[in-house]
């Protein structure tokens, strides 16, 4: 999949929707709070909504600047005194879009951020303390693309609170600042080359974790790994790292994907690759030192050729935080991954909240209004878009991690596309299930989408709203909990099995959490769109073209001409 549409689609909803961050009171520190660490002495705050203990900005590592840029992360040597820790850290550099400019104050296109990033937050339950550290752990990897995002988007308290968990949130490197091929970067003989920076990053999170968790109730021998878009992607790339083995005990992946890019590739397969990159902000022929001595400005720079370009590689194949080979391929032996228990699923819309956007398929009035152009073929083609990820991120790669002998794998979609209007955009159309709406129902905090919250999220749909945030939130903390989802949430979720087996999330209103069965596949997808006789041959070859898009190999013509 084209990730970096997912970045552009994102933009341009908040650009009619208002920023993700609102303002609240600055926080107290609680002495309640105050923890002793490996690197120091820190106090938090309790948020006053539901009492749980929240710790902002906490350093896992030393900053990657200067020398240390484009190298694998050092522990942090700590601090003296208390640290207070109030606010989130800085986010990792990253080029703004309508997404998050508001929230920092910069016109979309500008470059912002810190190389300073490598903070997390924790979020523990009411009265969790170092004398009771037994709760299921719970890291969340941010999305956006691998190119944008940061902690500071996703509050775990309520999470934390409800659920008896404690919630790490955490950042990395972004865009070539976490995933940078350059042979000339090689490390010390045994360290080997490694590319893909922001894996190394979480892998660092999670050792923090290991050494720190208990002095917030948490237990550091059951974490969970779990992230969205991006963050599902980075999921199942530590699955597949040699270097987080142990480090992770379970796994959800949210519209997550599995693919990878050749190590030759990342390196000089494309303009975005490494070595042609560094001879743009570096200089022909630039060592270790003049590139890592870069401008930041000017690395960035060299990723926007006729504009901002987001096709730089991620999730690279470099031998040492990855195997060689695609990765995918890791998933067919348990011997070539961290075997742990597994959840996978989509969204039923995913492609929705792209496709608003998409001239063809929408239409904009006074650039704020937007209105599909004709309903049934924009629901129709969504649906063919968001199967095609489906397939991908839920059967296929269920279906190599079974074949390969592992039996702890359970599947979802979720369904929920109740909400509300605006300026005469209906969003149960419009967004419907869409790509991240399941985000705010696992986290059970609906302050997510900024002026869209509002709309979507209101009194009328309240009630199952908050009834099937705390299925999900059940489930997904009983799995943390035990390695099973079990029926914390509703009926009983089995593990997948290659008919197809799901669990459905929706509101009550809508049937509530139900097991649905039936395998998809791309040939299946492509075989129903050539008999599908609701589509003319135009409207057939459109959705087409917009599969073929979606699915980096190419999709066969299943005899469809266009």
């Amino acid at each position: 999949m084209r990730l970096h549409a997912i970045a552009v689609a994102a933009a341009a909803l908040t650009a009619m929707t208002g920023c993700m961050e609102r303002a609240a009171p600055p926080p107290i520190a609680a002495p309640s709070t105050q923890r002793a660490l490996s690197g120091g002495e820190i106090v938090g705050y309790v948020d006053p909504a539901n009492g749980a203990q929240v710790w902002l900005g906490l350093p896992f590592a030393v900053p990657p600047l200067g020398e240390r840029r484009w190298r694998r992360p050092q522990s942090h040597p700590g601090w003296e005194g208390v640290r207070e820790a109030l606010f989130h850290g800085a986010p990792c550099p990253q080029i703004t879009n309508a997404l998050n400019a508001e929230a920092t104050g910069a016109e979309p296109g500008a470059l912002v951020g810190s190389e300073d990033c490598l903070f997390l937050d924790v979020y523990a339950p009411p009265g969790a303390a170092p004398a009771d550290a037994g709760r299921p752990v719970m890291m969340w990897i941010h999305g956006g693309s691998n190119t944008w995002g940061s902690a500071a988007q996703y509050d775990g308290a309520q999470l934390a609170a409800d659920q008896d968990v404690v919630v790490v949130a955490v950042q990395y490197r972004l865009g070539p600042l976490g995933f940078f091929a350059h042979p000339a970067l090689s490390g010390a003989p045994d360290e080997g080359a490694p590319a893909n920076f922001a894996l190394l990053d979480q892998i660092a999170a999670l050792g923090w974790i290991r050494d720190n968790i208990g002095e917030f109730g948490g237990d550091p021998a059951n974490v969970t790994i779990f992230g969205e878009s991006a963050g599902g992607h980075n999921v199942a790339a530590l699955m597949a790292s040699p270097l987080a083995e142990g480090l992770f005990h379970r796994a959800i992946i949210q519209s997550g994907s599995f693919d990878s890019d050749p190590l030759e590739a990342a390196r000089n397969g494309s303009e975005f690759a490494a070595i042609p990159a560094a001879e743009r902000f570096a200089g022909p022929g630039a060592g270790a030192a003049a590139i890592r001595s870069a401008d930041l400005q000017a690395v960035f720079d060299a990723y926007t050729i006729n504009g901002p370009a987001l096709e730089l590689p991620r999730i690279i194949q470099d031998g040492v935080t990855l195997p060689d080979g695609p990765l995918a391929d890791a998933f067919l032996s348990t011997e070539t991954f961290s075997a742990v228990p597994v959840i996978t699923g989509t969204t039923r819309d995913e492609m929705k909240l792209f496709n608003a956007f998409d001239p063809e398929l929408s239409s904009r009035l006074f650039g704020v209004i937007v209105r599909s152009r004709d309903a049934e073929f924009y629901d129709r083609t969504a649906q063919y878009q968001s199967r095609v990820w489906r397939a991908l991120a839920v059967d296929e790669a269920a279906n190599r991690m079974t074949q390969g002998g592992h039996e702890d794998v359970w599947a979802y979609r979720f369904d929920w596309d109740e909400g509300g209007s605006m300026l005469f955009m209906d969003f149960s159309h419009l967004l419907g299930a869409a790509h991240a709406m399941e985000i705010p129902f696992v986290f059970n905090h609906f302050t997510f989408f900024g002026r869209l919250d509002g709309p979507l999220f209101n009194d009328q749909n309240a009630a199952g709203r908050d009834a099937l945030a705390g299925a999900m939130g059940a489930y997904w903390a009983e799995f943390a909990r035990t390695g099973d989802p079990g029926e914390a949430g509703g009926p009983a979720w089995p593990r997948w099995r290659s008919e197809g087996v799901l669990m459905r999330f929706d509101s009550p209103a809508d049937g509530g959490q139900e097991v649905i069965t039936g395998p998809d596949s791309v040939d299946r997808i492509l075989a129903d769109l050539a008999a599908d006789t609701e589509l003319d041959d135009a409207e057939r070859c459109m959705v087409h073209a917009r599969l073929e898009y979606w699915i980096d190999e190419g999709v066969p013509s299943a005899g469809i001409r266009c």
